[in-house]
């Protein structure tokens, strides 16, 4: 499994298609995590300002209709996550159905994102 992070009403806007990220356009890739805990380190870096709920969608790499691309982070990876950490760059859209699993980002008391919790 690799983890995406989107707000809730991004995610819904357009269920009929495959869901494709600013991020596509502006950088040619889906930005992708390999697990939760580079996920929450993504999020308390970049997302903690982000429309909520915020969503963790959960791929299966094997069901991508896109490639999937290992990378490392530039210019460097977000606080809390090793050097030379990997992380899964998907080079199209995201089709619907290689998504298994839903979460949501659950917050602490101080504003950060602690755990990963199923979205029901």
């Amino acid at each position: 499994m690799i983890y995406h992070v989107v707000p809730l009403a991004e995610w819904a806007a357009a269920p009929d298609r495959p869901y494709a990220p600013a991020s596509l356009e502006e950088e040619g890739f889906v930005h992708c995590s390999p697990d939760t805990e580079v996920t929450l380190a993504v999020v308390n870096a970049f997302y903690r300002d982000a429309p909520r709920p915020l969503l963790a969608l959960l791929l299966d790499e094997e069901r991508l209709t896109a490639q999937c691309v290992w990378e490392e982070a530039a210019p460097v990876p977000p606080p809390g996550v090793a050097a030379g950490a990997l992380f899964p760059h998907v080079l199209g859209p995201v089709n619907r159905d290689a998504v298994v699993r839903i979460q949501e980002v659950q917050w602490g008391a101080d504003g950060r994102a602690v755990a990963l919790r199923d979205a029901g």
